[in-house]
């Protein structure tokens, strides 16, 4: 690749507004402008599965790759054990190291199925798993004095805390970060290291081994906390987190995620999250401002992201069922297992067989759709009530060809009122 006549990713990176803070801005763009680069992100395994939050470092990277860097993803089989003191008010609870050494290897597969030659997976249990604490004392310990570490503000906002303080276990956590880009500076020449705003301390510990060992040039970069216009935390739903995971969360409440982002945070998403060109970017802000109602910019955000996650075929799925739950798709284009997940917050009743299910207007009340018997014969008779988006009467017996996939036939009041009849 040219870097000559490329554009430089450091000004991508500062268009999307995804640079918090550097070492060394003029310095650090120069340097990704004149070669290919090692950089790497770690990951610490703290959960079964990766989360939207991580999705702006690991696409980093992939951003680095498509500029002709070449990047690496860390996991923290080792770091993991430690506990990361950034950002936490209280000490972690160390987990088992079965429970790290599985939730590493979920997280390796979600990384590489998502990354897949692009970004190279190493695990820094490789090495620090053979450091003696003599060595960690000696090589590394040595060059950090207590004032420094005391200093850097994941310790400092701990340490004043009576009630929890801070463990000499998390207080150490630093240095071993430190030694990981130590490390890949030796081995790997890497140079850069990317993360989190909280993760600049830890950082430019690494920056400072770096340079009292190898006398070595290396540089910082950190991205933006990210919020929503409203100053909520991003990432959340009413059921917590957004996983990658889709047995954790399904790609139908993924994409519903990122489609029903407000006007005021969708073209910062667009920039944060998807490897679309800044001229399509704002050709997608202009529709925004001009015609909000057609969401064509949530449209794109929502498809890019779960087709990148999960796939175009599971996202074709989702779209097909939302469209199906907007009166628009065809019912024999819907699958089944993707419309579960879209109305499982809907209220359900299960029987077992078409001819145990009841009168229709006794089944919308059992569904809470109506209050009554006769409440339900009056909102039929007003075509209020429909199944699998078709209006029906007083009298509908619930045929065989209704149920989707032989198993689910879908009942709505009005517009937005469903509720769900299931077989078996």
């Amino acid at each position: 690749m040219d870097f000559r006549n490329s554009v430089n990713i450091f000004d991508d990176l500062k268009w999307r507004g995804l640079i918090n803070q550097t070492s060394d801005d003029q310095g650090l763009r120069e340097h990704l402008g004149s070669g290919s680069r090692v950089m790497y992100c770690g990951f610490d395994p703290t959960a079964a599965s990766l989360h939207i939050g991580n999705l702006v470092p690991l696409i980093a990277l992939m951003r680095f790759a498509s500029a002709g860097h070449k990047p690496l993803a860390l996991l923290g089989g080792a770091t993991g054990l430690i506990g990361d003191p950034s950002g936490k008010d209280k000490e972690r609870q160390l987990a088992s190291l079965e429970k790290v050494a599985a939730q590493t290897e979920r997280i390796k597969a979600q990384m590489e199925k998502f990354c897949g030659d692009q970004v190279r997976v190493v695990n820094n249990l490789d090495w620090i798993g053979k450091l003696s604490a003599i060595e960690l004392l000696r090589d590394v310990g040595k060059h950090f004095t207590v004032n420094y570490m005391l200093a850097k503000d994941s310790v400092k906002g701990r340490i004043d805390r009576e009630e929890s303080g801070i463990s000499y276990t998390e207080f150490s956590y630093m240095i071993l970060q430190a030694y990981d880009f130590y490390h890949l500076r030796e081995t790997a020449g890497c140079t850069m290291q990317i993360g989190g705003g909280d993760q600049f301390g830890n950082i430019t510990a690494g920056l400072e081994l770096i340079r009292r060992k190898l006398s070595a040039e290396a540089y910082a970069l950190t991205f933006p906390l990210i919020t929503t216009a409203s100053g909520a935390k991003f990432g959340k739903s009413e059921k917590g987190a957004i996983f990658l995971d889709p047995e954790l969360t399904s790609p139908y409440a993924f994409y519903q995620y990122w489609v029903n982002a407000d006007d005021k945070d969708v073209i910062n998403f667009l920039k944060y999250f998807t490897l679309i060109a800044q001229a399509e970017i704002e050709e997608l802000a202009k529709a925004v401002a001009e015609q909000p109602h057609l969401r064509e910019a949530q449209k794109t955000l929502a498809r890019t992201m779960t087709t990148m996650v999960h796939g175009q075929e599971e996202t074709d799925k989702v779209v097909k069922a939302s469209d199906f739950l907007f009166g628009k798709g065809a019912l024999d284009q819907v699958d089944v297992k993707t419309l579960r997940a879209a109305l499982e917050s809907a209220p359900g009743r299960a029987y077992p067989g078409q001819n145990d299910i009841p009168e229709l207007v006794q089944v919308l009340v059992d569904l809470g759709l109506c209050p009554s018997k006769s409440q339900a014969r009056k909102d039929l008779a007003a075509g209020a009530i429909s199944v699998n988006n078709s209006k029906v009467a007083d009298g509908y017996a619930f045929p065989t060809q209704d149920f989707i996939g032989g198993e689910l036939l879908l009942l709505r009041k009005g517009k937005k009122n469903y509720g769900v009849v299931s077989l078996g």
